[in-house]
């Protein structure tokens, strides 16, 4: 098995937490991943190993400011958070690593932020995965935040997600819903940066996810610059490489292997 080594990246606002999975002598980009609105390095649980030994690329993750290990911000997201993310806490993974070509895996919200960054960032990505990513707000996407926020007001619910950000877990919980949920945000998409997209795209979605209809994923398909592969995933729900983990490694490195 693969050991994970630990970083630290000095950040403006204090230093952004990361692991990475490094395997020996990879000759290919490595793959930075990129959590959704609760995540942090460690809800990736065995993902990264996995895709790691499955692709034969090193895996980097890292918790966004606010996240997990990383250090605590506060006040509300600003409505422009995903673009923002590919200039600011992307960037400096980049410039710590020294990555000049990447590979680009978002799941959720970090799918929106990984089109960003392949956006923003083109002579450095080879590649984009996004999964269970929105690139609209659609009723579907409001009633499960809003089902998703009735269920963390039970008694426990926030100490579960303590576990993994600390005393950061109100601040991570306000930050998803309070933001998804804002009548300012209603118009967000990614309509604006799909077009920047100019490398191989593999779309991944579930087929019963509760935060996004197929038309989420079709959308970015036919959004971006190059031509996509769309899986739409019989009986997955938002997290697809926790229910299905050695599917999605797979799914992924065979899509790499041939981009």
């Amino acid at each position: 098995m693969l050991q994970p080594i630990d970083h630290h990246i000095p950040a403006a606002d204090g230093s952004i937490f990361a692991r990475a999975w490094e395997v020996p002598a990879a000759a290919t980009a490595p793959i930075v991943l990129l959590h959704d609105s609760l995540g942090c390095v460690g809800l990736w649980r065995g993902f990264p190993a996995a895709l790691a030994l499955a692709s034969g690329r090193s895996v980097i993750a890292y918790d966004r400011l606010g996240f997990g290990r990383s250090s605590a911000r506060t006040g509300p997201l600003p409505l422009s958070f995903v673009a923002d993310e590919a200039r600011e806490g992307f960037a400096l993974v980049r410039d710590y690593f020294g990555l000049e070509r990447v590979a680009l895996f978002g799941h959720s919200v970090g799918g929106g932020m990984a089109v960003h960054c392949a956006a923003t960032w083109p002579q450095a990505r080879t590649a984009l995965v996004t999964e269970a990513a929105q690139s609209f707000i659609e009723e579907r996407t409001r009633a499960g935040i809003l089902e998703a926020k009735r269920q963390f007001a039970l008694p426990g619910s926030l100490e579960r997600l303590a576990r993994y950000h600390g005393d950061k877990a109100a601040w991570v919980l306000d930050a998803w819903t309070e933001t998804w949920l804002a009548p300012a945000f209603a118009d967000w998409s990614l309509d604006a940066a799909l077009p920047g997209v100019h490398c191989p795209t593999l779309v991944l979605h579930g087929l019963e996810d509760e935060y996004g209809s197929r038309r989420q994923p079709e959308r970015i398909a036919a959004g971006v610059a190059w031509p996509a592969e769309l899986e739409l995933i019989p009986g997955a729900r938002h997290v697809p490489h926790r229910e299905r983990e050695a599917w999605v490694a797979q799914r992924v490195a065979r899509f790499l292997g041939a981009s």
